[in-house]
């Protein structure tokens, strides 16, 4: 099975978030693509084949469970197509039957998700030890997604956190992860943002496109302004520019490969 390995929002390799790609030559069981998505043990890995034309399905497995829509994995898989067709413009179809539009815009690529709400939530003590945080400004949550939103007030408290993920998955059940996230400090960036998931995948997820679909939506209405570019500060950090155009939002992000082979089956 043709497999490539891609570094996503990202212009240097070895930073961003990285994905595999792999394109089955045949149907492959949930069972089997879970299996391969444990042993390569990336945040996502995504599986995609040709419908008609320009138009593809596409599922995402972490190393733990399925995952219904990954924006990095999305950007990756999307990076792949262009490079080997002469396609501009491509379609996923995921699992949920969710269509995702993609298009190349100069050496970025531009993806269209879906926008979800978020809503008012308690967030117990217990988390916020474990995720090592001094104050919290809000806190909201994704039920689409099901991930908690955290605001904290310095983007650079949150470039410093160190959660204790053992007691972070013992502080709650039953989400996918939480997100914290900060108004910027610096001109280049309107917020920045981690990911923490362990949960459902790794303890964190290097950069995140997917958590777009409520968090663009939330920084628009906290800044008033409806482009606008975002920060993970992970240890490999990454970047990507937004926009939210009523009930979509537009992810624009790089992309790098850098393995391609084949995996046997």
């Amino acid at each position: 099975m043709k497999t490539y390995f891609v570094d996503s929002f990202t212009n240097e390799k070895f930073k961003g978030n990285p994905a595999a790609v792999c394109l089955p030559n045949t149907d492959l069981d949930s069972k089997t693509m879970q299996s391969i998505a444990t042993e390569i043990g990336f945040s996502e890995t995504a599986f995609i084949k040709q419908i008609s034309d320009n138009t593809y399905s596409i599922r995402f497995f972490s190393p733990k469970t399925e995952i219904p829509l990954c924006g990095h994995a999305t950007l990756a898989s999307s990076k792949i197509v262009f490079d080997t067709t002469s396609f501009e413009n491509i379609k996923f179809i995921n699992a949920d039957n969710v269509e995702l539009f993609i298009a190349k815009e100069g050496n970025k690529i531009k993806m269209q998700f879906p926008v979800y709400e978020t809503q008012e939530t308690e967030v117990p003590q217990e988390m916020i030890d474990a995720l090592g945080i001094s104050e919290i400004l809000d806190k909201r949550y994704s039920p689409k997604n099901n991930i908690i939103l955290i605001e904290i007030k310095s983007a650079a408290e949150l470039a410093n956190l160190k959660p204790d993920f053992t007691a972070l998955v013992n502080s709650y059940t039953g989400i996918n992860g939480v997100l914290v996230t900060a108004v910027s400090d610096t001109e280049a960036f309107d917020f920045h943002y981690r990911y923490f998931w362990p949960w459902s995948g790794t303890n964190e997820d290097p950069v995140t496109g997917g958590v777009q679909t409520f968090l663009t939506k939330y920084w628009v209405q906290k800044l008033n302004k409806t482009k606008l570019n975002a920060y993970q500060s992970s240890s490999r950090t990454g970047t990507m520019s937004t926009e939210l155009l009523e009930d979509k939002v537009f992810i624009l992000g790089e992309a790098v490969t850098v393995l391609e082979g084949e995996l046997k089956l």
